[in-house]
């Protein structure tokens, strides 16, 4: 079977292709921009990439064209598969059909944390030896790889509410079919596709209705948006949070380093990890219910903790000079930013902290 993918250079699209290698299929890309490390990491894979969108990328025999969300009616590329009726699905589709049909999805949801909630709960499965498959929306230091097929039961998967395609508005999300749902937070983000935060409420509900009785929901406790998404529910829940919650965390060290996790009121661990602030903090806590809803031993979900790396850009040390410390972080949405400012001064001090924004996305 040959693949083309439109838009391949993107963490998710770029997952799908190392999936689809990986599953033995003939893969092939195109992208506007190509450039390190995803072009590094596709071509040390064997996948073939093309720069630009131009029709002549189709001419060659493709079963199926997976299209990325950034591209639009208009797009080269996009006018000829239409009118040769090349067969084409978004991302999210072909991962369903393909990879998650018969797996038990985890699926990490919310405005923030996405990334480092679904890079610890894989993290937290691989240590405990259930080698699970994973799409992950950026790089985990654990890993070499932002996405493999895995061989266990258990696939986890970062949930974008973000449209799916231009043929397909509904939230990425909903393609996926989750068992375990963790809803770390929701608020108003991606203003150019959602009008106001109703917008989003509205995907978070529909993806709700489809949540096995059989599965889980992780929440956490303490997000006001949450509690009016969660008004109807047909699954079992589990609820988290630093002040409140059936999982919660207690004795916090300031710097986030150190905690004592509780269930339902009993200690559950000491938890001692690499990551720093509150927001680290909460993400952790969900990532630890999900784990231990799918039967993750207590002694391998410590163990994970003592050994996770975090992903690259969450406040990444970019070097030093001078006595001065550069961290990078990809945060973009204002409470992100705030999250990680609190998060640094806090690691810091007494030090100066400067902080330096880079403003480009539609939050």
């Amino acid at each position: 079977m040959r693949l083309h993918i439109l838009g391949i250079c993107g963490t998710f699209m770029a997952g799908i292709a190392l999936i689809a290698k990986e599953m033995g299929i003939q893969v092939s890309g195109s992208d506007q921009a190509i450039y390190p490390p995803m072009s590094d990491i596709l071509k040390n894979a064997g996948i073939e990439i093309f720069e630009g969108w131009h029709k002549k990328q189709l001419e060659q025999k493709i079963d199926c064209v997976i299209v990325g969300n950034a591209l639009s009616r208009g797009n080269e590329a996009v006018e000829y598969l239409l009118n040769q009726k090349i067969p084409y699905q978004s991302g999210p589709a072909w991962l369903y059909e393909n990879v998650l049909k018969n797996r038990h999805v985890i699926a990490v949801t919310g405005t923030h944390g996405k990334t480092s909630t679904t890079a610890l709960i894989t993290w937290i499965l691989e240590t405990a030896g259930l080698t699970p498959g994973f799409l992950i929306g950026g790089a985990p230091k654990n890993f070499k790889t932002s996405a493999r097929l895995g061989s266990a039961p258990f696939f986890v998967i970062e949930g974008d509410e973000y449209d799916t395609a231009f043929f397909d508005k509904a939230s990425k999300f909903l393609h996926y079919h989750p068992d375990t749902l963790i809803l770390n937070n929701c608020e108003f983000d991606h203003a150019d596709i959602f009008e106001n935060i109703d917008a989003i409420k509205k995907q978070f509900k529909n993806l709700i209705r489809i949540i096995p009785s059989s599965g889980k929901i992780i929440y956490s406790r303490e997000d006001k948006n949450l509690k009016n998404i969660l008004k109807e529910v047909w699954t079992p829940m589990e609820s988290t949070g630093i002040q409140s919650g059936d999982w919660k965390a207690r004795n916090v060290e300031k710097s986030g380093a150190q905690f004592d996790l509780y269930f339902k009121k009993k200690l559950f661990a000491h938890m001692e990890w690499s990551q720093c602030g509150l927001h680290q903090v909460q993400n952790a806590v969900n990532a630890v219910a999900a784990a231990h809803s799918v039967g993750v031993a207590k002694k391998d979900i410590v163990q994970a903790f003592k050994t996770f790396e975090g992903v690259k850009r969450r406040l990444e040390i970019s070097g030093v000079a001078n006595q001065i410390t550069v961290y990078d972080d990809f945060a973009h949405h204002p409470t992100a930013i705030a999250a990680n400012v609190s998060a640094l001064k806090e690691k810091i001090k007494p030090a100066r902290l400067i902080a330096v924004l880079q403003c480009g996305t539609n939050t």
